[in-house]
């Protein structure tokens, strides 16, 4: 009997050193780069954090050196992953097939470009288009409030926006100004968005753009400024973004993944990871979820790319 017990023993304990190699077996290891749009870096991060949660052995990094930034690393094979708060450009594209890269575009959310001012302003409550172009557009002779409103104060502006390896100057230019990096120059640029959100929340007549989340995130410090395109004005919102109420400052969010990166498993299941969570957690950093359906599209095509493989 005592044998007996020994050798049922020995076995319980094989079973489970069996089961542990095999866990082991099984978890993912490596590394994922990604790099690009400051703008949906709030976005790649969570998704990063939340999956180290299920996968701790795969290092992922997300910096955020601006969408044209991004796309240089991209294009080079220096990254897996490139964050975009813009569609990709003819001359990155060339890059791209100069060094071999191909790629898939994924949306996943969509954002308001907010233009935001000082928590203390009191006038700057809404701007039309043509005011925002009269102020942002290259050479633009407005230097004072009241220059674009007579009623405005007689105070010097103090303009802060993303510098040009931003998706998101590209979006506001060619969409306030009808062409991708038409824009005056003598403005507070900033790679950092978080830079220009501490001027403007110091200084009553600083005025600014950026993604929504950064305000969603900075409400209680700065004001926001209503747009109106000639349908009346409409504040930038997860409601007015998703129904397109918010025109023309409304855009989608991307990520471009490496094909070839995407034939390893730790970056497929990234990517699934990724597409799965985005609804949730776009929301929660201040983006705008797509329907489901649109989701649903994202997984379909990223899987056909896989199947091909």
């Amino acid at each position: 009997m005592k044998k007996l017990v020994i050798i049922m023993s020995i076995a319980l304990v094989m079973g489970s050193c069996g089961e542990k190699k095999a866990d082991k077996a099984t978890e993912l290891t490596g590394s994922i780069s990604i790099d690009g749009s400051g703008t949906v870096y709030p976005v790649s991060e969570a998704v990063a954090e939340e999956f180290l949660a299920i996968e701790p052995k795969v290092k992922v990094t997300v910096g955020e050196s601006g969408t044209g930034g991004g796309f240089k690393k991209f294009a080079t094979g220096v990254t897996d992953i490139s964050n975009a708060s813009r569609d990709i450009k003819g001359k990155e594209i060339e890059l791209c097939k100069e060094n071999g890269i191909e790629y898939i575009k994924l949306t996943v959310a969509l954002d308001g470009i907010t233009v935001v001012v000082n928590k203390e302003n009191t006038w700057a409550k809404s701007m039309t288009t043509e005011e925002l172009k009269k102020l942002w557009e290259p050479n633009s002779t407005v230097k004072k409030w009241n220059d674009i409103r007579a009623e405005w104060p007689n105070e010097e502006i103090h303009l802060y926006g993303p510098n040009t390896s931003h998706g998101t100057y590209d979006f506001f230019t060619e969409e306030i100004m009808g062409e991708s990096g038409a824009s005056r120059t003598d403005y507070n640029a900033v790679s950092d968005y978080n830079v220009a959100v501490q001027g403007i929340e110091k200084d009553v007549n600083a005025l600014g753009y950026f993604g929504l989340s950064y305000y969603e995130e900075n409400k209680d410090k700065l004001g926001v400024v209503g747009i109106d395109n000639g349908s009346g004005v409409v504040l930038p919102s997860i409601e007015t973004v998703a129904n397109n109420q918010y025109a023309p400052l409304s855009r989608s969010l991307f990520i471009f993944v490496n094909k070839k990166s995407a034939q390893r498993p730790e970056v497929q299941k990234f990517i699934s990871f990724y597409l799965a969570n985005a609804p949730k957690l776009s929301k929660e950093v201040g983006y705008v979820p797509m329907p489901q359906s649109g989701y649903d599209e994202q997984v379909k095509a990223f899987n056909e790319i896989l199947i091909k493989q």
